[in-house]
């Protein structure tokens, strides 16, 4: 049986790729009376339970499901920040 971990991915555009999501807050923020907000840019938060037999394991499987279906390599990056989630004991009946 292996450990769960719980991963936290960021998903963002490359800087070099336009936002209009962002520049549409931006505008937003700046009509609201919020003259001193800079860039915004706008991106996507997942968070995900899983199993595997140890953190290396775990690294290479969110890796490859970000690559694979939650991020478009061609425009956005990601990131992702995995913790071990603790074991929950065994019940006795």
């Amino acid at each position: 049986m292996g450990q769960n971990y719980q991963a936290q991915i960021y998903v963002t555009l490359r800087p070099s790729v336009l936002d209009p999501a962002g520049t549409a807050v931006q505008s937003g923020l700046a009509q609201m009376g919020y003259t001193t907000i800079g860039q915004v840019r706008i991106g996507k938060y997942v968070e995900l339970t899983l199993e595997a037999e140890d953190e290396t394991i775990a690294q290479e499987q969110v890796d490859r499901i970000c690559d694979q279906l939650l991020a478009n390599p061609v425009i956005e990056n990601y990131r992702f920040d995995l913790q071990p989630l603790p074991q929950s004991a065994p019940s006795t009946s």
